[in-house]
């Protein structure tokens, strides 16, 4: 039982250091600037990959990478828009899952360009949303992902905006992770995803989750996008 708790504690360990990682790479990305008008969003996309291994020896990603700017940010992961242009009042978010050390990371960001009050408004929603999640996941101990998720819509109907994914988060692990697909409705926190989300793994070990929070205004044509840990790490707002 000491092996399986110290070996928890790596498991862990190791994915919070992941995290960090991903919190330093997304600093440097706002530090150099490498969101502003006039770059495309694959141009920008490239330049944080090699941003991250210029940083972190990065070479390897676990899906694909994601810079969404304009009406793009209201298309959900799993679609592929035309790429755009970011103009000078643009919202863009930035999606990235890179492998440190054998270990995911899953982490997203959204930043704003111009003054827009209403774009500042929803990025500041993000982290306060994804907290609010947090706390309803920590408070029931035997959460489904079915559940989590329609609480995750209800959150953003509350903030004044409408849940733009299909899906509220998955599980992370040591790539390659466990099987995360259509067929493995488990896998995700998403309507359907009946079982506990505290449940072991096919290993037998802890199943630790991402949780992602994707907010739209359709009349507005914007959207923002925030992801990180749900179960291990800070909060949103300490992050």
């Amino acid at each position: 039982m000491g092996e399986l708790v110290e070996d928890e504690e790596v498991r862990a360990g190791r994915l919070l250091a992941a995290q960090e990682k991903a919190v330093e790479l997304f600093e440097a990305v706002a530090e150099r600037g490498i969101l502003a008008p006039g770059v495309r969003e694959t141009e920008a996309s490239d330049a944080i990959r090699d941003l991250a291994g210029e940083l972190f020896g990065i070479r390897r990603y676990w899906h694909k990478r994601i810079v969404r700017a304009g009406v793009n940010t209201l298309r959900p992961y799993r679609e592929n828009p035309p790429d755009r242009v970011l103009a000078e009042d643009d919202i863009v978010f930035a999606d990235f899952g890179p492998i440190f050390e054998d270990w995911e990371a899953d982490f997203g960001r959204t930043y704003v360009l111009g003054d827009d009050p209403v774009k500042h408004r929803l990025r500041a929603t993000l982290p306060e949303v994804f907290d609010a999640g947090r706390a309803y996941f920590a408070a029931r101990p035997d959460i489904t992902g079915a559940e989590l998720y329609a609480h995750m819509v209800e959150l953003a109907r509350e903030a004044g905006w409408e849940f733009g994914g299909s899906i509220a988060g998955h599980l992370v692990g040591q790539f390659p992770h466990e099987t995360i697909d259509g067929d493995r409705i488990d896998s995700y926190i998403a309507p359907g995803s009946d079982g506990p989300m505290r449940r072991p793994d096919r290993t037998g070990r802890t199943s630790h989750w991402i949780l992602e929070v994707h907010l739209v205004d359709r009349e507005r044509e914007i959207g923002g996008f925030f992801e990180q840990l749900l179960d291990l790490g800070p909060s949103a707002a300490e992050s």
